[in-house]
């Protein structure tokens, strides 16, 4: 009966994530995001208020905002990325971000220093979002980013397509 159990388990894991992702069937009109359109991506640190104008509040998330205080001055941007890609996760969609070295070593400088602090990533693709603000819990070494936008699939692929158009752009 567990094995039963274990397999029906995993055939509806296995479904959930080839149905997740996501498709659009319509054309890009390149006035509202179309394939010229290049995008931005930042990524910020949270910090703890010093009364400077080095760092200030930012909200993040629409639905349920999250209030971070961050250095303004972004430690990674677009310059250091590689390559982007819209990624099928559990329930979902991701963002993945390769960086080149410079971007990988930044990343793993700050990712190890500053635990249990927050990345705040925004990105700009005809209008400046701020996207995400996943918790550093480990280390990362490999130069490689996963997170969970707070946008929608069509707006993650315009950021998506814009990315790997400035780094072909930059090469």
């Amino acid at each position: 009966m567990l094995i039963r159990v274990l397999r029906f388990n995993t055939y509806l894991l296995l479904a959930l994530a080839l149905s997740a992702g996501c498709q659009s069937g319509k054309p890009r009109d390149p006035a509202k995001g179309g394939k010229n359109e290049e995008a931005s991506l930042r990524l910020h640190l949270e910090v703890n208020p010093d009364g400077s104008d080095r760092s200030g509040p930012v909200s993040i998330g629409r639905e349920h905002p999250l209030l971070l205080n961050i250095e303004k001055t972004a430690f990674v941007t677009e310059f250091q990325i590689e390559q982007a890609s819209v990624v099928d996760s559990l329930g979902g969609y991701s963002i993945a971000i390769q960086f080149n070295k410079q971007g990988a070593l930044l990343l793993e400088m700050q990712t190890t220093t500053h635990k249990g602090k927050h990345l705040a990533i925004s990105a700009e693709f005809g209008e400046m979002r701020w996207l995400a603000a996943p918790l550093i819990t480990r280390r990362l070494a490999d130069g490689k980013l996963v997170f969970t936008p707070d946008a929608i699939c069509a707006e993650a692929e315009r950021i998506v397509n814009g990315l790997n158009r400035f780094a072909e752009q930059i090469q």
